[in-house]
């Protein structure tokens, strides 16, 4: 990783100006803008259209482009020649205005204080504004945090920075979550990388667009070590159990080791940070135990197993089977898929390329380009798809789709198939969805899944599967598909939060007997008759079509932080949300997920529990999020004074 001003210097116009192919050039006119101060150079002929800002180089003509670059080679070759060293901060109403640029829009008063924050010009202003010594120095308050990924870092990182004693338990042997775990061929991220890290630990070097897994892992481990993190994370320790207890207002929390033995720790607070996506699911099909060969879920990869030249069959066609088929294609004698609802394809040509040596040397030597390139990100990512995902109860929605946007989208994204299928009905047909785009989880591909699903030794079956038999896959044709090799591209079992723990709360209370199933938490975070007790990526914070989870994550964290600083600035014990506040937001977050094409579709989707009801997404915008997680109101809780007897 880099700090944000470690920049190499800019050297003559003519690698600057070869350098240019590969930026985004809205965003290094934004950078050039704010490295020199003058806003001249945010012309109106270069504005770009809000309506293009995702098509490549926002939307920008030949002409514009050349007008672009000539602006910024002039104005990089000035800053190296006149100034040098790190410029100064620009106002806060120049930052607006160059805001305004990059956004193609007036951005609201509402907006700015969020998009300064992802800027980070002045700094980690998300850091606690706080410390425990001043508070209370002589009280104690310890924190555990199960579960060592992505939010479990920045959860124990933020604490730590506020002073708070951070235990960390975690069941693997290392640190990453999901990016640990999930091993699989073909693992990436699929949001962009510069934008998919923390606020405060941005990379500029990323060697992909969208980094495979082992440099995730990777990442975070750097993070965790860091920040000092890492010597306080007690590895191989499975939590299976929380406890309340109201006489000293203390958690007990029951920790397995890997050895067998069992153990307790307490603690003032409790977060979990143990994912939704972590506990792999596999389907509801008859005579999985009777096959005699190698089988495994695509979370749990058996590297072992040696696919070349042997039939395979991919049972599932969601976001992690479309990564790893076209490499096991490539392997496999011959590979069944076997799929049972076509997803929808979002285009990206940079998905498996690196960053390209030109944007790698800019993002190295311009001040300011990462940060602007980062927010232009943000920016396109904040509203995202939101819009399309939209029902309009007047269009009138249908399975095709729920909105004029949502069909415009639909048409897009079906061109791009039929593109790829081109010569090839039935293909075409069978990839072809028939429930509205952003119903279900989509998937990024650059053509690369399609292109293996035209090899000769690839078949794409859309029968029911009946049963797994002990020569293979039987569907429902009568056909038995002989195969060597199960992989289960099944996802996880989303709803089933914070199993296999057994959390108790006040009085005794079950956590999964409260929720019968039906998991909810007011903000995504805390739960009616928990105290002390926070989680991170809880119900409904998922975001399927607008900004990186690792935003929503820094914004639960900030969240918890300022609940911890409460405890401590007014002498409290514990607290947890009033149960009216906690229904009334449910109410409204269903409400509103009803009007999501997400939850009018009925297509089969991991959004849903086994209610039919969405508990896993957040409908609105990131903004809004961020709103509601700045402070916590005391009014909103149930709360226990502190007895210092």
């Amino acid at each position: 990783m880099t700090d944000l001003f470690e920049l190499e210097p800019l050297p003559d116009d003519g690698q600057i100006r070869a350098a240019l192919a590969d930026a985004e050039l809205c965003a290094l006119v934004a950078a050039c803008a704010h490295a020199t101060g003058d806003l001249g150079l945010l012309r109106a002929s270069l504005r770009p259209d809000p309506l293009k800002l995702r098509e490549p180089q926002s939307g920008y003509t030949a002409e514009q482009q050349a007008e672009a670059c000539e602006l910024i080679v002039g104005a990089l070759g000035r800053l190296r020649d006149e100034r040098g060293g790190v410029p100064d901060r620009p106002s806060d109403d120049a930052i607006h205005q160059i805001m305004n640029f990059t956004a193609g829009v007036d951005v609201s008063d509402r907006y700015v204080p969020l998009l300064a924050e992802e800027l980070a010009i002045d700094g980690d202003t998300r850091a606690p504004q706080w410390h425990k010594d001043d508070l209370d120095a002589a009280r104690p308050m310890s924190v555990l945090v199960i579960g060592a990924g992505m939010s479990g870092i920045a959860a124990a990182h933020r604490l730590l920075e506020a002073g708070v004693a951070v235990t960390i338990v975690e069941k693997n042997d290392d640190v990453g979550g999901t990016w640990l775990e999930n091993s699989y061929p073909g693992c990436r991220v699929d949001v962009q990388n510069h934008m998919y890290s923390y606020s405060f630990a941005q990379k500029h070097d990323w060697p992909y667009y969208h980094s495979p897994r082992a440099v995730l892992q990777q990442y975070f481990r750097d993070c965790a070590e860091r920040f000092g993190v890492l010597p306080l994370v007690r590895f191989g320790a499975e939590v299976t159990g929380c406890a309340w207890n109201e006489t000293t207002q203390l958690w007990t929390v029951t920790v397995r080791n890997a050895d067998g033995t069992t153990g307790d720790l307490t603690a003032n607070v409790v977060v979990s940070a143990v994912g939704q996506l972590n506990r792999p699911k596999m389907p509801d099909i008859a005579g999985l135990d009777t096959f005699p060969g190698a089988s495994f879920h695509s979370a749990q990869w058996d590297h072992s197993v040696d696919l070349t030249g042997r039939g395979v069959a991919v049972i599932g066609t969601g976001a992690s089977a479309c990564q790893f088929i076209p490499v096991v294609a490539e392997h496999a004698g011959h590979l069944d898929v076997f799929q049972r609802t076509a997803p929808w394809f979002i285009p990206s040509e940079r998905y498996l390329q690196p960053v390209a040596a030109g944007c790698q040397w800019l993002l190295a030597r311009v001040p300011f380009y990462a940060q602007w390139d980062r927010l232009f990100m943000f920016w396109r990512g904040a509203e995202g798809m939101l819009p399309a995902a939209t029902v309009d109860p007047s269009y009138p929605p249908t399975e095709r789709a729920v909105s004029a946007t949502n069909e415009m989208f639909r048409a897009l994204l079906l061109a791009a198939v039929d593109a790829l299928t081109e010569g090839d009905d039935e293909l075409r047909a069978k990839l072809t969805p028939d429930y509205p785009p952003l119903s279900k989880r989509f998937v990024v591909d650059d053509g690369s899944l399609v292109r293996a699903l035209r090899r000769p030794n690839v078949s794409l079956l859309t029968d029911r599967i009946e049963r797994v038999e002990p020569g293979g896959v039987r569907t429902a044709d009568g056909v038995l598909h002989e195969v060597d090799v199960i992989i289960y591209g099944t996802g996880f079992a989303a709803s089933r939060f914070l199993t296999p723990m057994r959390v108790t709360g006040r009085g005794g209370v079950d956590l999964h007997e409260q929720w019968a199933g039906d998991a909810r938490a007011y903000l995504g975070i805390v739960i009616p008759n928990f105290p002390n007790f926070f989680c991170l990526y809880g119900p409904n914070t998922n975001i399927v079509v607008n900004g990186s989870i690792i935003y929503f994550s820094e914004c639960e964290v900030h969240y918890v932080a300022q609940a911890v600083r409460l405890l401590l600035e007014r002498g409290v014990g514990s607290l947890d949300p009033r149960q009216d506040v906690h229904d009334a937001y449910n109410e409204r977050i269903d409400a509103a997920n009803e009007l999501r094409t997400w939850g009018y579709s009925t297509v089969s989707a991991w959004y849903k529990n086994e209610f039919g009801r969405t508990a896993q997404n957040w409908p609105f915008s990131v903004l809004e999020y961020w709103e509601q997680t700045r402070q916590v109101n005391p009014d909103d809780f149930h709360i226990v004074s502190l007895d210092r007897a």
